[in-house]
């Protein structure tokens, strides 16, 4: 059961929405809460291996902390002063369970419903695919609050697009719109709004068109040779990777390309 989040079950496919639209997605600690246990049983699950996450209505896909809620305030309290509780109150893997979610191996793609802003944008961030509606906006507004973006943004952010543009959105909190997200390389389709699941799911399919120990394998290098100089990380064999290298889908990829058929995969 859920409070503040709605799942879909579709096939090998997790759709999860967030549920909290009158306060524009935004999340609380007992919502990430929520979200982390999610993402737990998303990964723990061997029939699911592409999950979509996306916003309820057409407004906002999520607007970051819930600053009406003690732990979105940097005192702990609505209207206390800047303290350590922020951080002491924080989930240890960030907003919604997933922005400080490093060991993830199971690809995520974030349908942007309108605006993805804060923690909302981490959110977007930490998703390895983004699909927006032409409406939707990002943007790190912390600055103008006397916060910044601590749950990775800043440094998802600098690692998703150019060094100066990214610098212009993070020191002047400008937001921009997902057709500027689409030409700097960070939206990876921009789509009218009522065709935006569509385009999600049709991505999700083509994943899930691939062995998805291939794709947990890559995602996993991947994610762990950002940072390291090439040849560090074409060495690097993550355990996923190992996993797909040596498993039955390896070999059932070679004889279906072989004897010109479709793949079956099992997931092994």
């Amino acid at each position: 059961m859920t409070q503040f989040c709605t799942l879909e079950r579709d096939g090998h496919l997790l759709v999860v929405t967030i549920n909290r639209p009158e306060v524009r997605n935004a999340l609380h600690r007992p919502a990430t809460d929520e979200l982390d246990r999610i993402w737990n049983d998303y990964e723990g699950d061997p029939d699911l291996r592409v999950a979509i996450l996306t916003g309820a209505g057409d407004k906002a896909f999520c607007a970051g902390y819930d600053m009406k809620e003690p732990a979105g305030t940097p005192g702990g309290a609505p209207g206390a002063p800047p303290s350590k509780s922020f951080l002491a109150t924080r989930h240890p893997r960030g907003i919604g369970g997933l922005a400080l979610r490093f060991d993830g191996s199971k690809p995520i793609i974030a349908a942007v419903n309108g605006v993805a802003v804060g923690g909302g944008f981490e959110l977007a961030l930490a998703c390895d695919i983004i699909v927006a509606a032409e409406h939707a906006e990002f943007g790190f507004p912390e600055p103008r609050i006397g916060r910044t973006a601590m749950d990775g943004g800043m440094h998802r952010l600098v690692r998703h697009v150019p060094l100066k543009v990214a610098m212009g959105m993070l020191m002047t909190a400008r937001r921009i719109s997902a057709a500027d997200g689409w030409r700097i390389g960070l939206v990876n389709e921009v789509t009218p709004a009522n065709d935006l699941m569509s385009a999600a799911r049709r991505w999700a399919q083509h994943i899930l068109e691939c062995a998805p120990l291939s794709v947990q394998g890559t995602k996993a290098a991947v994610t762990a040779g950002l940072g390291l100089p090439l040849p560090a990380a074409v060495a690097l064999v993550p355990a996923a990777l190992a996993k797909s290298m040596s498993s039955e889908d390896h070999t059932e990829g070679v004889n279906a390309f072989l004897e010109r058929r479709v793949p079956k995969w099992s997931g092994r």
